[in-house]
């Protein structure tokens, strides 16, 4: 119950007087920000104790083992925060069972024309137009070789922005990227392979059977070592998704990942007048709620013995969270929840789920997944 309340207390502070402040900032220049204060408290022992102790997660039954990996906790920082590798000495201390970096290029790029981040209170999302800003795989690899970390890191990975890449260019441009990480020696835990931003430019697609089958042939014959998640699109017909999940089912691909921003500004989710603010970019948040879980759940029903599913989008809560479990996801991953409710969000989510899974008579949260699928 002390914790509890701690955590409430974090959460009023960060509801009335921080966030008040920030969400009248540019939300890119936030971001900067918070990055770096999260960089350099990383980096003091004593206060990532003092906030460990508060927020770290202390519960067994929503630690797992998957694919070998221990992950303490279910909730990961999604890919799209943390593409500076600023922040893997400090997301452990925040509850975090695991962390994505990136999505990572194998060349850098300083990211799309601005607005390339804005904020949709009323919708509860994100404006995200950032087209894979990062620097790089070969600044990123040299930055993280030297690092251990407490909890799982991934690092994503996806295709340079360039227009003037066409399919085969891109296909030996996420292969190199992969190239760079494996043989930097990175003790990174996974990998995601993010097929699904909508925000690049030019007109190549791995949404084509065809095409993903031959970027997945290509990468097999790097023969990574770690499991690979591939992040997949939401706004595609379940017979397409379905198409893609075969093509990777017969590939070196361990789970996937459920999934990008939402692209439909109609969606019902979007408030109109907010959406139509912003002429650029695409929606994180619970513009993506709906459709994630649908998907979820299909993955669950035809490949739940094939592949991790990984749950992400719209998540505010430890309800979000478990809602996401039972309709198949072994892992959930978020950024929005946490910036609209604040960072003790996933230590609230922590207890939380290991509330449920009392009341629910689980022993442990593997136990739930797929437990709402009938």
């Amino acid at each position: 119950m002390a914790r509890k309340f701690i955590l409430f207390l974090f959460e009023i502070l960060y509801k009335f007087i921080f966030k008040q402040i920030a969400f009248r900032i540019d939300a890119e220049v936030v971001h900067n920000s918070i990055t770096g204060v999260g960089e350099f408290l990383g980096k003091v022992g004593l206060l990532e104790k003092i906030f460990a102790a508060v927020l770290s997660n202390k519960d067994k039954n929503i630690s797992q083992k998957i694919l070998g990996i221990k992950f303490y906790s279910p909730i990961g920082l999604s890919a799209g925060f943390d593409y500076e590798a600023r922040l893997t000495q400090i997301t452990p201390t925040l509850g975090f069972g695991f962390h994505s970096v990136g999505t990572i290029t194998n060349n850098s790029y300083e990211g799309n024309p601005k607005p390339m981040l804005g904020r949709l209170p009323k919708s509860k999302s994100l404006m995200v137009n950032k087209g894979f800003k990062n620097t790089g795989a070969r600044a990123i690899s040299t930055k993280l070789k030297r690092m251990m970390f407490d909890i799982p890191v991934g690092i994503s990975v996806g295709r340079t922005n360039n227009p003037n890449l066409g399919q085969a260019e891109s296909v030996r441009d996420v292969v190199s990227a992969f190239k760079i990480f494996e043989s930097a020696k990175v003790s990174n835990s996974y990998y995601e392979l993010n097929i699904s931003c909508p925000n690049l430019s030019g007109n190549v697609t791995f949404y084509e059977p065809k095409k993903l089958d031959l970027l997945l042939e290509t990468l097999d014959k790097v023969k990574v070592k770690k499991p690979i998640f591939l992040k997949m699109p939401i706004t595609k017909s379940n017979q397409l998704t379905l198409a893609l999940l075969n093509v990777a089912s017969k590939h070196k691909i361990a789970g996937v990942i459920f999934g990008n921003l939402q692209t439909n500004r109609n969606d019902p989710a979007l408030d109109k007048k907010e959406a139509k603010k912003f002429k650029v970019g695409n929606f994180s948040g619970k513009a993506t709620w709906q459709r994630s879980n649908e998907l979820i759940e299909l993955a669950y029903r035809n490949f739940k013995d094939r592949f991790v599913i990984v749950g992400c989008g719209g998540v505010f809560s430890a309800e979000d969270a478990y809602i996401k479990i039972k309709k198949g996801a072994q892992l959930v991953e978020l950024i929005t929840g946490m910036i609209f409710v604040g960072p003790q969000l996933i230590a609230q989510i922590n207890l939380g789920l290991s509330d449920r899974l009392k009341t629910d008579g689980f022993k442990n949260i593997s136990e739930a997944v797929g437990a709402g699928v009938v």
